[in-house]
């Protein structure tokens, strides 16, 4: 097994209540004058009370395109990862020279070299680290990144990998886009990123962590005739949202039964789950979650949370999850987590988790 050793979080220091977000998204969109109420009704729904932007509100205005969004994608992603990886190693007690391996993940902008290349010198990661990149997984990389991590360091019980995910949504704003996928995405989507520090069980045990959570078991669903519900068209003007009102509808078909079954192979039940780490796709998509599995209304606390106070962050969303969970009391020994999240695929991704 695996063992998650420490996690750190950045959010950029532009934070703005909801309401101040729709005025301005309403102003670009609708523009002076425009008819709002549907505007306000979905970014209300959202539940989301306030959100951190990758620059400031008014710097907005100046982006002429999507290589302006882009390059401010690689400087401001660049910084909010140094000082994710950072803070995650400095939980974890390790230093920089001591990551074999570095998985970044986003979906929200793109770099050659990537971020990790560039984070290499910044950090001080050692010259011969293992460099992954991931573009394309949206939502459910935080988990399947874990998941992944996971898989590349079982074989091996001294390794240190770190896993990145830097997401900044606000920069693919459309502002000639009025579409309901649109308007609910300019609501529900923040900035911000997330590092996590997975390691072997002989190098837990020699950080004085053995009571680490550990990684039991991951398992990828994939849902087959699904492409449209959720991801980017990518054109001249930068990514432009696919987002479906059938989202919650997946989940609820799928999500019971996969869980289910995943949890079966391993002996346990959704009741033996204790602690559940879940992505805050939005209000539809957790009611749906907690209705499919049969969950008490507490057992998503900290993801509603986390929906109310920095949105939904794409990948890095259920890693801030997962770092709030860690920074509590922690569950008896022996009990099992759940970490779960689901994005374009459409797809879910399980990890098992056990104190």
């Amino acid at each position: 097994m695996s063992r998650i050793v420490g996690t750190g979080t950045a959010l950029p220091p532009h934070r703005y209540p909801q309401r101040t977000l729709t005025d301005a998204f309403a102003q670009v969109v609708l523009g002076e004058g425009g008819d709002r109420r549907v505007l306000d009704r979905l970014h209300e729904a959202t539940e989301v009370q306030f959100r951190h932007l990758a620059l400031p509100l008014e710097a907005y205005a100046g982006l002429d395109g999507f290589g302006a969004s882009n390059d401010a994608f690689i400087e401001v992603g660049t910084e909010l990862g140094e000082r994710a990886v950072s803070a995650a190693l400095v939980a974890s007690g390790l230093d920089p020279v001591d990551v074999d391996v570095i998985m970044t993940t986003s979906v929200t902008g793109v770099a050659a070299p990537s971020l990790d290349a560039r984070l290499v010198p910044r950090l001080g990661l050692r010259p011969d680290v293992k460099r992954v990149p991931v573009f394309g997984l949206g939502c459910v990389a935080g988990a399947a990144g874990i998941a992944r991590v996971h898989d590349m360091i079982s074989g091996d019980p001294d390794a240190v990998a770190v896993l990145l995910s830097v997401e900044l949504c606000s920069l693919t704003i459309q502002r000639d886009d009025a579409s309901m996928a649109n308007l609910v995405g300019s609501g529900l989507f923040g900035d911000g990123a997330a590092a996590v520090v997975v390691v072997g069980d002989a190098r837990a045990a020699g950080l004085g962590r053995p009571s680490a959570p550990a990684v039991v078991a991951t398992r990828s669903r994939f849902y087959p005739g699904t492409e449209r519900v959720m991801g980017w068209d990518i054109g001249g003007s930068g990514f432009r949202i696919v987002l479906s009102a059938s989202v919650a509808e997946v989940v609820e078909e799928h999500l019971g039964h996969d869980v289910t079954a995943f949890l079966g192979d391993h002996d346990l039940k959704i009741d033996d789950i204790d602690t559940w780490v879940a992505h805050p796709g939005g209000p539809k998509v957790l009611h749906a979650m907690a209705r499919t599995l049969g969950l008490p209304a507490d057992a998503l606390a900290r993801t509603w949370q986390s929906l109310a106070q920095v949105g939904n962050l794409s990948s890095a969303s259920v890693l801030h999850v997962l770092d709030d969970t860690l920074q509590a009391p922690p569950p008896e020994p022996g009990s099992h987590g759940l970490l779960l999240a689901m994005g374009p695929g459409f797809c879910s991704e399980l990890v098992l988790l056990r104190w």
